[in-house]
């Protein structure tokens, strides 16, 4: 496997993680349920897409300290994750 796309898998996963982590964060804090009623209350009410749109804010802190550490080809990986997530509220919004 070639050096970078090996780099990109790797900020894809840190993407996919930070965002995970700032939806979980964001339900920690924010929500009095538990994390599963949160999820379930979430996709019954079509909220969902908002809560992964509200933890994806974390991977712009993560796109931003990649850059600064000048790691270009995960900060790419980083942003990949953010376009999933983004097809993802998509999926979300209208199926």
């Amino acid at each position: 496997m070639k050096p970078h796309i090996k780099e990109i898998l790797i900020g894809l996963v840190i993407g996919l993680a930070a965002n995970m982590a700032g939806t979980y964060l964001y339900i920690f804090f924010f929500s009095k349920l538990s994390l599963e009623s949160t999820l379930e209350a979430a996709l019954e009410s079509d909220f969902l897409g908002s809560l992964i749109a509200l933890g994806a804010i974390l991977n712009l802190i993560v796109f931003f300290i990649l850059l600064k550490k000048n790691q270009n080809y995960r900060a790419r990986g980083v942003v990949l994750a953010t376009v999933i997530a983004a097809l993802a509220i998509l999926i979300s919004k209208f199926f």
